[in-house]
């Protein structure tokens, strides 16, 4: 063994060579090009600063945001059989599932927490759209049940954050049998008289806004939210037609009258808070900060947003 190359010129190489920078230190805006710090950007909730760009956040990172003090409660997911259908394309289904839960830290693409906003106690879930795509399977729809079966149970409102491409085609019937599922999980909240508030995040599509996503008592939207059925190139083939500009975004949806509302993610929490404690016959305070709700306006078709 030669002591001076493997001892003394590894020493002297780390404290004169080069440091390695984190590859995630600098983040840079999909609209403007600029370049913005990592710790900057998480602590506006993954919102960009100067140009206002949502981009996609974890959602247990969403529900630290959104509760008091950052202080929620976790439910556990009830259990479902995994890959019942024997799924296989570019690779197994078992598979695929592994990597995202490794990727994560995720059961699946549904987390359901209960805790307070401004004190109000409440139920959340909330889809992560790195898992899958926020695709909508057995286990999601189990575990969104679940969440209006907590919120029945304990008598308090229900915010859900839906992000999602839509069903998943590994599980085929099966998954679209949870429309219909979580459809009936809203009607029960809605006949046990408690609130429901739905957000529509980047991107709300397919089979989830069909069903429980356009079924709250209030939709939100964030600002630049892609929210539709079919996408707009299939639109656009079968219809013949070129579609409006800024189609299927959030702004434009709620021009239209799908949305009831657009407000940056800063202030949902607030806003939420106002409406939920107005539902339930809560005091609210007179005098509230002044919401950042968009107006409606013409969306640009080369503005984008994540959930």
């Amino acid at each position: 063994m030669n002591w001076i190359t493997n001892f003394v010129r590894p020493k002297i190489n780390s404290m004169l060579g080069r440091r390695e920078m984190p590859e995630n230190l600098w983040i840079k805006d999909p609209e403007t090009g600029e370049m913005v710090f990592h710790k900057d950007l998480e602590g506006n909730q993954w919102v960009i600063p100067s140009s206002g760009y949502h981009m996609k956040i974890a959602a247990k990172e969403r529900l630290k945001h959104f509760f008091d003090n950052g202080d929620f409660e976790i439910l556990e997911n009830p259990k479902v059989p995994i890959d019942p259908l024997k799924f296989r394309d570019e690779k197994r289904y078992t598979d695929r599932l592994r990597d995202h839960r490794a990727k994560t830290g995720l059961d699946d693409a549904v987390v359901n927490a209960t805790g307070a906003i401004e004190g109000l106690p409440i139920v959340a879930t909330v889809q992560d759209f790195s898992f899958i795509g926020g695709s909508l399977g057995m286990a999601a729809g189990e575990a969104i049940v679940k969440g209006f079966e907590t919120a029945i149970e304990l008598k308090r409102p229900m915010v859900l954050f839906a992000a999602s491409g839509g069903a998943r085609m590994q599980e085929g019937i099966l998954s679209l049998m949870q429309l219909a599922r979580t459809t009936v999980a809203v009607d029960r909240l809605k006949e046990a008289g408690l609130p429901y508030v739905v957000v529509l995040t980047n991107p709300t599509t397919g089979g989830v806004t069909a069903s429980y996503a356009m079924l709250g008592d209030i939709h939100i939207a964030e600002p630049g939210a892609i929210i539709g059925f079919a996408g707009a190139r299939v639109i656009e083939q079968t219809i013949r037609e070129k579609l409006p500009e800024g189609f299927q975004r959030s702004e434009y949806l709620m021009e239209h009258g799908m949305v009831d509302m657009v407000v940056s993610r800063i202030e949902l929490k607030h806003m939420i808070a106002r409406l939920l404690k107005i539902l339930v016959n809560e005091d609210v305070a007179e005098e509230t900060p002044q919401m950042d709700i968009l107006p409606p306006q013409p969306a640009k078709a080369e503005s984008r947003a994540g959930a």
